[in-house]
């Protein structure tokens, strides 16, 4: 699969026979009515409540150097009135619109039933996280010294660190006390052999405190040593403590003979069973509270023999997923391409290959992680390379997940340059190709995960939906008794108009705010925004009304720009 360890944007090429993605006719999308005029909203008593939103200042959705070309946003308040029962004046929230001169295509309208029910999955904090390579646990740019890094693992709020990778069985090599790298361990100009200790782990542990993160880590079982793997791990386990979350043996096993990590031995599911047992009881030994997660497989033929397997330590089903696999174009509905990407068949596939996981790991009470995964296992770049839709791909691909039951997702990226390097990356560094100055950034896959990531912890509500064109609805029950509505809006924002949305809500709200990421167009690189800069979504208390709310109306109507994520926020 894509890991980001060949040269410019290269990656091994995944097994063509890989079943990711059976496709299956599927999960609801979404639809609508009409939308009514944004009215003053009026009712006694209200004056504290709506002051908080009044304080929002405007949305600046343009810019020289932040946003992507759009209109202006200018703040628009509600007329202010005679009455004393009518609230003090109210910052909406201004939406982009379409590029100047696109063609406008009517979308159906979207209308969003949410029920009072629940799904009984929940998304929890810490569900979305960054996947790198094992040699990268060896660059200093990991530290809490490089504020650039610290800054992006704060706004994916609790993000997992996992590291892994086609490094781990290749160019990896831990040693506790400094000796030097074995003879035939292989690398090159871009991607050296790297020797990790200790000390490495303790400059990693600063950046997981300072930008409060996770950890989980993959072991070498390409060179099989169970001894050494056991010293990490138990090294790793005083170092991290609780924040260390679990240990692999060995990244996707079930592709050893179809690479250059055991080709000509014949290496099989049998062996890899047998040499997982040897590790887990050397690290039981020394870590007994270390879960042990895999296979890390996406051939699902491995994934129940790991359930099965006599392990004494806890274990964690995991499995990885790039649905857009067919690289050689043989299955023109797997290739990597922009028609693919935005598609029902996308989302439909990548659940279908979800859900296969989780019966799985659910059928034995384990919890059910994807800790590596990316649009396109494909190498070099693509259609879907950097672009707005691979934010839009990822927020939908996270919720999607997550309401299914999956806990943990890991988006595969680098440390390399924005130039030059893997470009499915979800972060990347400024400087001179490959290794940059460590003033790392994020793409526009990134910002999708952030919007995700800072949601409200709580529950997923059932919900039905119809009409819409191509979106995709979500809703949660906060802790505090609020819902939270997403709607993911993959029209083209080129060419499709607003959307008109009517969203029934299982209560009547107070308060009613709203956050957006936008872009102008699919294929816009560098232009990703929400609430029109290149951040983490606004704070729930600075952001502004959803356009035409409803004071304590079960009944919301507004439009939504095509292109966008929009999280809804309601309380009652």
């Amino acid at each position: 699969m894509a890991r980001f360890d060949s040269s410019p944007g290269k990656a091994d090429s995944p097994d063509p026979t890989n079943p990711a993605n059976a496709a299956n006719p599927a999960n609801a999308v979404n639809a609508g009515k009409k939308k009514k005029r944004a009215r003053i909203i009026a009712g006694t008593g209200i004056v504290a409540v709506l002051a908080a939103t009044a304080v929002l200042v405007p949305l600046a959705l343009g810019g020289p150097t932040q946003a992507p070309p759009a209109p202006q946003a200018t703040s628009e308040s509600a007329p202010a009135s005679g009455p004393a029962e009518v609230g003090p004046p109210v910052t909406y929230y201004q939406q982009a619109g379409p590029p100047a001169g696109s063609p406008l295509e009517k979308v159906e309208p979207l209308k969003v039933d949410v029920s009072s029910d629940l799904v009984g999955t929940s998304l929890n904090k810490g569900l979305t996280g960054i996947s790198l390579e094992a040699t990268d646990l060896a660059d200093p740019d990991l530290s809490a010294d490089n504020a650039s890094m610290v800054k992006l693992l704060k706004e994916i709020d609790q993000p997992v660190l996992r590291f892994g990778g086609n490094a781990v069985d290749r160019r990896f090599f831990w040693t506790s006390t400094g000796e030097a790298v074995p003879a035939g361990y292989k690398g090159d100009k871009t991607h050296p052999v790297k020797a990790v200790g200790p000390a490495d782990l303790a400059r990693v542990k600063t950046l997981l405190e300072a930008g409060n993160a996770t950890i989980s880590l993959t072991v070498d079982l390409g060179h099989y040593d169970p001894a050494r793997a056991a010293d990490m791990v138990k090294n790793a386990s005083e170092i991290f403590g609780d924040r260390l979350l679990s240990v692999t043996v060995g990244n996707e096993p079930n592709g050893f003979v179809f690479n250059d990590v055991k080709t000509g031995t014949g290496y099989s599911l049998d062996q890899y069973l047998r040499e997982l047992k040897d590790y887990a009881n050397a690290i039981y030994a020394v870590a007994p509270k270390v879960p042990i997660s895999g296979p890390g497989a996406y051939d699902q033929k491995w994934w129940q023999p790991f359930v099965d397997a006599d392990l004494p330590q806890k274990k964690i089903l995991t499995f990885h997923n790039y649905p857009l696999y067919s690289c050689d174009g043989s299955d023109p509905k797997g290739s990597p391409t922009m028609a693919n990407l935005m598609s029902q068949l996308m989302h439909d596939r990548a659940a279908d290959y979800q859900k296969s996981a989780l019966k799985v790991g659910q059928d034995a009470g384990l919890e059910t992680w994807l800790p590596e995964t990316g649009i396109a296992a494909c190498p070099g770049s693509n259609e879907t390379s950097r672009t707005h839709a691979s934010a839009l791909w990822a927020a939908d691909y996270a919720l999607n997940a997550a309401q299914l039951g999956i806990t943990r997702i890991g988006f595969h990226s680098s440390l390399q340059t924005c130039k030059g390097g893997p470009p499915l990356s979800a972060i990347c560094s400024a400087g001179a190709y490959p290794f940059g100055n460590g003033q790392m950034s994020g793409r526009a896959n990134f910002f999708g995960i952030s919007m995700v990531a800072e949601l409200e912890a709580g529950k997923f509500m059932k919900l039905n939906s119809s009409g819409g064109g191509l979106a995709f609805s979500y809703a949660l029950q906060n802790a505090d008794g609020s819902t939270s509505v997403v709607i993911v809006n993959e029209n083209d924002p080129e060419k499709a108009a607003q959307t008109d949305v009517t969203l029934n809500l299982p209560g009547k709200p107070v308060t009613g705010t709203m956050t957006q990421l936008s872009g102008p167009s699919y294929k816009a690189e560098d232009q990703t925004v929400i609430d029109g800069a290149k951040s983490e979504p606004k704070p729930l208390a600075e952001r502004a009304t959803v356009p035409g709310f409803a004071y304590k109306s079960g009944t919301q109507q507004f439009k939504l720009t095509a292109g966008t994520v929009t999280v809804l926020h309601f309380t009652y």
